[in-house]
């Protein structure tokens, strides 16, 4: 598969992980926009949320749950935010869904 987070995920792209079970892999961003940048990806290949179907219901809840213990892990008790980009215009860059966990520094809105 010519996926980036497949080949991160099966370890032929080296990447420094933070956090791994048997439903998800998540690693530290190459390019952080926050102190803490973790990506929270599924070890199935889903392109994208919006391909996500009711079968994957329980592993959507597992990514959340997983961004949830590493920012306890990470000390981010004054809160974080959990993202997921979607689609072109979401701003998803590649075809693999992923949770982006940014925390460490105040966040604003817009997302910025």
């Amino acid at each position: 598969m010519s996926c980036l987070f497949c080949k991160i995920i099966d370890g032929s792209i080296p990447s420094t992980a933070v956090y791994q079970d048997e439903q998800c892999y998540a690693f530290a961003d190459l390019h952080p926009q926050a102190p803490v940048h973790v990506l929270v990806v599924p070890r199935e290949h889903i392109a994208s949320l919006a391909d996500s179907v009711e079968l994957d219901r329980a592993l959507l809840g597992h990514l959340l749950w997983a961004a949830a213990e590493i920012a306890r892990a990470k000390g981010l008790g004054k809160g974080y935010r959990a993202v997921v980009n979607t689609g072109e215009d979401g701003g998803q860059t590649v075809e693999h869904l992923h949770l982006h966990l940014l925390g460490g520094r105040a966040m604003t809105w817009p997302p910025g």
